[in-house]
């Protein structure tokens, strides 16, 4: 064997054990989901998702939570349904609408967020339902909502270095947060509108870096779509703060659109990389009957310039771990 033969044959095994293979998006394609929320707990990634039916009849019929977990960003387990409208005592009685959840962690018990209706009247009556867990990925059990705050969706509770929770969320162009009291079921005081937002949507996201808070979140692009329907709207924009209670300053768009209606994500620091989570219908425009309602999450790599801004997402089919 020549020198030259040897020295890519050692350099293709070392690529193979280093694990230096591609990452696919959608990442999950054994059933429709949308609406990534990840975290990182103990080690390892979990993402927890909305889920589209199938066959597709819009977002009405969104009634239950999957959860999915990686430790190396290449193979992903689901660990099955974690809840549903059912489960759910004081929900609307016709069922459905378990739309964007969210997950935090405090002090031994895990705290899972999600919107749901409580009256047959969906649309002004959103309650933010809180179920505990002493697991990431199973036994959550419904433990009441967070009274007395506006019907609106999305809810992204964001934990500081310091254990203090806060809630954000909104819809319909409107953004609020409030400090949560220990209970994590509870705003202690009185919810604030967050300004300084340019064309905000909905689907809030809160993360740290570097001592700077970033607020992400989907704005109301509607752009031209084609015959197909196959090009996307909401762009991911974000803001930037010194203080988890602001001001915030707009600081541009992240991601453009996908090829679905919408688009919701997070952005996760996991083993030194940071990540952004989206979704788009690519899977149901694979399989030949694309629909805005079946969807699938994704991530990719996401970067920062020296001065603390965000680089475009560039969305990929697949990209290497």
């Amino acid at each position: 064997m020549s020198l030259n033969k040897t020295i890519y044959t050692i350099s293709l095994l070392l690529g193979i054990l280093s694990g230096a293979v591609a990452q696919k998006n959608p990442f999950i394609t054994n059933m429709y989901t949308a609406d990534p929320s990840a975290h990182v707990w103990k080690g390892r990634l979990y993402v927890y998702a909305s889920h589209d039916v199938e066959p597709p009849r819009g977002c009405d019929l969104m009634d239950k939570y999957h959860v999915f977990s990686t430790k190396d960003m290449k193979h992903w387990k689901d660990h099955g349904e974690i809840l549903n409208s059912s489960q759910v005592p004081w929900g609307r009685p016709e069922g459905g609408f378990m739309w964007a959840p969210d997950c935090a962690y405090k002090n031994g018990t895990y705290y899972y967020y999600f919107p749901h209706p409580s009256g047959t009247k969906w649309n002004n009556t959103w309650k933010i339902g809180v179920a505990t867990s002493k697991y990431p990925a199973k036994d959550f059990v419904v433990k009441g909502y967070i009274p007395n705050i506006p019907s609106m969706i999305d809810p992204c509770v964001f934990v500081d270095d310091d254990g203090q929770a806060y809630l954000f969320y909104g819809g319909g162009a409107k953004c609020m947060m409030g400090k949560l009291k220990d209970n994590m079921m509870e705003i202690d005081g009185e919810l604030k509108p967050v300004v300084g937002l340019v064309d905000f949507h909905e689907a809030s996201w809160v993360h740290k870096r570097n001592g700077i808070y970033y607020l992400s979140y989907s704005d109301n692009h509607d752009g031209n779509r084609d015959k197909e329907g196959v090009k996307g709207d909401n762009r991911m924009r974000y803001a930037t703060s010194q203080s988890i209670n602001g001001p915030w300053e707009y600081r541009g768009i992240y991601m453009e659109p996908t090829d679905s209606y919408t688009n919701h994500g997070s952005i996760v620091e996991f083993k030194g990389q940071w990540y952004a989570f989206y979704h788009n219908s690519k899977l149901s425009t694979d399989k030949g009957k694309f629909n805005d309602w079946q969807r699938s999450v994704c991530v990719d790599k996401l970067f920062y310039n020296p001065d603390g801004t965000i680089q475009m997402v560039k969305q990929t089919t697949e990209w290497k771990k």
